[in-house]
């Protein structure tokens, strides 16, 4: 028997693993990929908007020579913080249960059958992309993972969204030769896109370097073509690849599963406790940007990292 159970190894989940660490409780992190599997995901060169002080966990300093750190330099700073910290964390280990007992949880993996009487989920919600749903979002050619813009020069692109991930890659294919195309839903580029690169992409698509459609979405992918619906009527273009930056969810069905209550007015937000993080199920807590729901610009690591102190002085209050 495991004191608790952390599903999850990304930022949030280290987080709560030191603090259960400092506790002298028994843990386990169980993640489904690699270390900090979200952060490898993300582009190549990617840049964070925050400061590393604002990425630290367990009050363990991150230092970059850049005021914003990039993504290498994220990832090795939680390798490190795991490696030094000798945390009990199994990779490539995914959840598929968590049943209630009468006084614990059992927890099913791919590999293996835990117990704990506490578990945290801070599962993130890069692994679920929101869909277009529309035919063709299948093929090969589509993507909503982008990675790194070498692939994508002397083609043509079109890139759905208008948010980070999306200026991102059009600015980087764009720079790498591609012919881009950015299809909006809205009528601008989105407010939270950094302030560095909001101007860059605006100006490119002013001076008509990236084409834009604004008030647009997909209709169809073919194999050669795409198909947009335009506030002036259907427009259907040549088209080697698509960039579906729609964004992304956490695992609702996994949360369900679990037996966590999710609001019903579209935005799914699991029920818990903002004073302890824990939900509808007793000593089944939420840590990260899962708390969100389908407000996934509401929780980053900066403003989430707390939920690793909160959850564990309820645990410890618990205890005593």
């Amino acid at each position: 028997m495991t004191d608790i159970i952390i599903v999850g190894g990304g930022p949030i989940g280290l987080a709560c693993a030191l603090e259960a660490q400092r506790a002298g409780l028994t843990y386990c992190i169980l993640e489904k990929g690699c270390l900090v599997n979200s952060l490898y995901n993300y582009p190549y060169d990617m840049t964070f908007f925050s400061t590393s002080q604002l990425l630290e966990i367990g009050e363990i300093p991150f230092v970059s020579i850049s005021v914003k750190p990039n993504r290498n330099e994220a990832l090795e700073y939680y390798r490190r913080v795991t490696v030094s910290n000798n945390l009990n964390i199994h990779l490539q280990e995914p959840v598929t249960a968590i049943e209630a007992r009468e006084n614990y949880y059992a927890v099913e993996t791919n590999q293996c059958h835990y117990e704990a009487r506490y578990i945290i989920i801070a599962t993130g919600f890069y692994d679920s992309p929101v869909l277009m749903n529309i035919p063709g979002e299948g093929l090969s050619k589509v993507t909503h993972y982008y990675r790194e813009p070498h692939c994508y020069a002397m083609s043509k692109v079109v890139v759905v969204g208008a948010n980070n991930s999306a200026v991102d890659a059009a600015l980087e294919t764009y720079r790498k030769g591609a012919e881009v195309t950015m299809v909006i839903r809205g009528e601008g580029i989105g407010k939270r896109v950094k302030y560095w690169k909001k101007p860059d992409v605006e100006n490119r698509i002013a001076e008509g370097s990236i084409k834009a459609y604004f008030n647009a979405g997909i209709t169809a992918i073919r194999e050669k073509e795409v198909v947009i619906e335009t506030g002036d009527g259907q427009v259907t273009l040549p088209n080697d690849y698509v960039i579906a930056a729609t964004g992304y969810h956490p695992d609702f069905d996994f949360l369900r599963s679990a037996g966590i209550h999710l609001s019903d007015d579209g935005k799914l937000h699991p029920d818990y406790n903002p004073d302890t993080m824990e939900t509808n199920m007793k000593n089944v807590y939420l840590a990260g940007v899962v708390c969100g729901g389908m407000d996934t610009h509401s929780w980053f690591i900066e403003n989430s990292r707390v939920h690793a102190r909160t959850i564990l002085q309820d645990i410890v209050k618990k205890e005593t």
